[in-house]
């Protein structure tokens, strides 16, 4: 694993090779999951918007849903771009990366090195991303109100939570080189944003632009905060395993979503060997089981990973540096 100080000194972090013993056939389904999802979307939206325009409202809300989970996958492609796993080529991975930040509100180059302390300082006070609930001290009540806020307004709310590392006083990104291209980056949504409004407003179509990026873009955005609670908030560890909930399907359903999910919901083989791209997630399966006293073991679905996380959502925090109530 890289040192915490690798994104403070370098605008883009070196990439560890999988073993030789990573390699392994997989699937060529599997192996153009993103491709396919990223034309999953394009086709969704383009139905969503003749759907719409022929008045079948009845159509409108399943495709919203199924353009909102696939937007979900796409976002989950723009973390595995911060790892260079998204694409063979780093010029094609870096390209990725930065057009799906741009429609995200997002740095690319600030959630990769946030995303860094995440996996340095996994659900320890210096994991950024999981912030206020591994910061000790903090009221019940201001954390409730983060998880509200991130829940509901994941698509908001996301954005903020990086931006804040990024300004504060005492932002752990202090190279120069690095800030500059942050700033690059933000100017670049600004830009982008300010033209996609213009069009939109030029061409009077702002009700289509609500049914086909709005609407399936805060519902995904929402999809995405509520996987990374199951995945990490609520569970008094601080190791791969026992401070992630990881999901190993057991039914055909269950294994489609995690393939149109990058196999995200393997997340705890991820913080093990986070060199394995995402293809490869499913031959480690064995990895996820517990060795340790405090280790949690996978769950079979989404929906015993989530009652596990309901049960601990009214005091939300993480990691195991928690004084005991």
């Amino acid at each position: 694993m890289n040192s915490p100080s690798t994104f403070e000194n370098d605008s883009v972090p070196p990439v560890v090779a999988p073993t030789e013993e990573d390699h392994g056939n997989t699937h060529w389904v599997t192996r153009a999951a993103f491709p396919l999802l990223s034309a999953s979307l394009t086709v969704s939206q383009v139905a969503l918007g003749f759907a719409y325009y022929y008045g079948i409202y009845w159509l409108c809300v399943p495709l919203v849903l199924l353009a909102s989970h696939f937007m979900h996958g796409i976002l989950v492609g723009f973390h595995e771009a911060s790892h260079g796993h998204l694409r063979k080529s780093r010029f094609l991975n870096e390209a990725d990366g930065l057009i799906i930040g741009t429609f995200s509100f997002m740095s690319f180059s600030l959630y990769r090195a946030a995303h860094q302390k995440h996996h340095s300082h996994l659900a320890t006070e210096r994991d950024v991303e999981l912030w206020p609930f591994v910061t000790v001290g903090t009221p019940r009540w201001t954390r409730r109100l983060a998880a509200f806020l991130e829940l509901n307004f994941g698509i908001l709310f996301t954005p903020f939570l990086f931006l804040r590392v990024f300004l504060q006083k005492d932002s752990f990104i202090r190279n120069k080189r690095v800030r500059r291209r942050i700033w690059m980056e933000y100017a670049l949504v600004v830009v982008v944003w300010i033209l996609i409004f213009s069009t939109v407003s030029f061409l009077h179509i702002w009700d289509y632009y609500l049914w086909v990026f709005l609407i399936p873009g805060v519902i995904a955005g929402n999809l995405q905060s509520w996987r990374k609670y199951i995945e990490h908030v609520g569970l008094k560890g601080h190791t791969a395993r026992s401070a992630t909930r990881s999901i190993v399907a057991d039914s055909w359903s269950g294994r489609l979503l995690s393939l149109t999910l990058l196999h995200e919901p393997l997340h705890g083989i991820h913080h093990v060997k986070m060199a394995l791209p995402y293809d490869k997630l499913p031959k480690h399966t064995a990895l996820l089981d517990p060795d340790e006293e405090g280790d949690i073991p996978p769950f079979p679905n989404y929906r015993s990973a989530m009652m596990h996380l309901l049960r601990n959502l009214s005091d939300p925090k993480s990691g195991s540096h928690w004084p005991e109530a």
